[in-house]
């Protein structure tokens, strides 16, 4: 861990750096991957599943069979909590759905503003060494009210040759029926240019390793639209003396156990409270199944202190995190001048991980600092907004001169002639 102590503002861009994730190793072989995927299809998907993971999987569909024989290994606990998450994730975001807007704007010119569900939508979801099935309700969920059309569902089988059940079952639970099994950078593809299994979809949603990174930031706007630019997970807490060290090396951990590039940064007010969070860190370390990835993300983590509440604020704003957990005297002082940050948990008792499962919120965020820029997942994201006008006679005579004039004075003739000709029809 690193400790900075009122650093000048100068120095902050260097703390609020993220390790680089440009590879020319990892670009290289994800282009090779896609062009294959591009040229042979199914046929690279099988290849490379043998390639890569050792095993090519007997069909790249998932079967219903396989689907129910999956859902039956699931625990009745994991069952009722997925029923529960489910629950809060489609209750907030049902509040998100957008209406039509509809204004004249001037006599005789009506504006429509209707929102429109994305068609075709992919969603990937990681396997590895933790199956986030938690990621496919907080996608499927949306993608359902907002009414798409088609939602498909990528995974990767784990070591034991098997796509976890829990996604599975997660996924049934969503009314996701076609599920494929592939993995990294040629899942991507096969959703962006279409297989002889997979369908080309028009919008690919989740996370993912860096290949899979890779592959979304290499095709999304130039072959389909993507959810977000991502990166590795990441908290910031922002605590007072008052604070509770236990909770707040919890949140740390909790985040830092995602992943060896996980990063985590504590912003407080004194050397003390920071030195007795560090000691619960190592002392709650010790007993995670995942330390070796926690310890690997701590060694790059940042403790910052800060005498003034403004300069915690500028500097959160800053850096710009996926997660900020806010655990103060007065949380809202600080919450209300945050700009910058993809989820915010306010209170000594809103832990970073009841918005990954089930407060209702959407865990899929942007990171390394995009959410200056960008919103997490939520309804928006699979709706498009399409404009509709229509003018009477009356109102473009209204609206004439300004149309004329400004299409003449941009040079563009035929435009100016669009409205003439239908003013001057007898």
């Amino acid at each position: 861990m690193k400790f900075y102590e009122n650093p000048a503002r100068s120095g902050w861009a260097a703390i609020c750096r993220r390790p680089s994730d440009s590879n020319p190793v990892v670009r290289e072989r994800v282009v090779a991957i896609i062009d294959r995927v591009r040229k042979d299809g199914d046929k690279a998907l099988l290849e490379l599943a043998a390639e890569i993971d050792g095993r090519c999987p007997e069909s790249i569909r998932v079967s219903d069979k396989a689907v129910r024989e999956a859902c039956g290994l699931v625990s009745a606990d994991v069952k009722k909590a997925v029923a529960e998450a489910m629950k809060n994730i489609r209750k907030f975001h049902r509040k998100q759905l957008p209406k039509e807007i509809r204004v004249e704007t001037a006599p005789g010119v009506t504006c429509i503003q209707r929102p429109v569900p994305i068609s075709r939508v992919g969603l990937y979801i990681p396997g590895g060494t933790a199956p986030l099935f938690s990621t496919v309700l907080m996608l499927a969920v949306p993608a359902k009210l907002a009414g798409c059309d088609e939602v498909i569902l990528c995974t990767p089988a784990g070591k034991n040759g098997k796509i976890a059940p829990e996604v599975l079952y997660a996924a049934k639970s969503c009314g996701i029926s076609r599920i494929y099994e592939a993995g990294g950078a040629q899942a991507i593809a096969a959703m962006a240019f279409g297989t002889e299994t997979i369908d080309k979809v028009d919008k690919i949603f989740g996370p993912g390793n860096q290949y899979v990174t890779t592959a979304k930031q290499i095709l999304g706007g130039s072959v389909v639209a993507i959810d977000m630019p991502a990166g590795p997970s990441e908290v910031m807490v922002i605590a007072d003396s008052e604070a509770n060290p236990s909770f707040v090396a919890a949140d740390l951990l909790s985040q830092a156990e995602h992943g060896r590039d996980s990063q985590v940064v504590l912003v407080c007010d004194s050397n003390s409270f920071a030195a007795r969070v560090e000691e619960e860190v190592n002392r709650q370390v010790k007993v995670l199944g995942r330390s070796d990835f926690a310890e690997a993300a701590l060694e790059k983590s940042s403790f910052v202190i800060f005498d003034e509440i403004a300069d915690m604020i500028y500097f959160a704003n800053e850096y710009a995190p996926e997660h900020l957990i806010v655990s103060t005297r007065d949380p809202y002082r600080i919450v209300d001048g945050i700009t910058a940050a993809g989820s915010v948990f306010v209170g000594d008792y809103t832990p970073e991980s009841a918005g990954d499962y089930a407060s209702g919120t959407n865990h899929t965020l942007p990171t390394c600092a995009w959410a200056r820029s960008f919103s997490g997942v939520n309804i928006d994201s699979f709706i498009r907004k399409m404009t509709i006008q229509e003018i009477t006679r009356e109102g473009l005579e209204g609206l004439s001169r300004t149309i004329v004039s400004m299409a003449e004075a941009e040079g563009l003739q035929a435009h100016a002639n669009a409205v003439k000709v239908r003013i001057n029809e007898k």
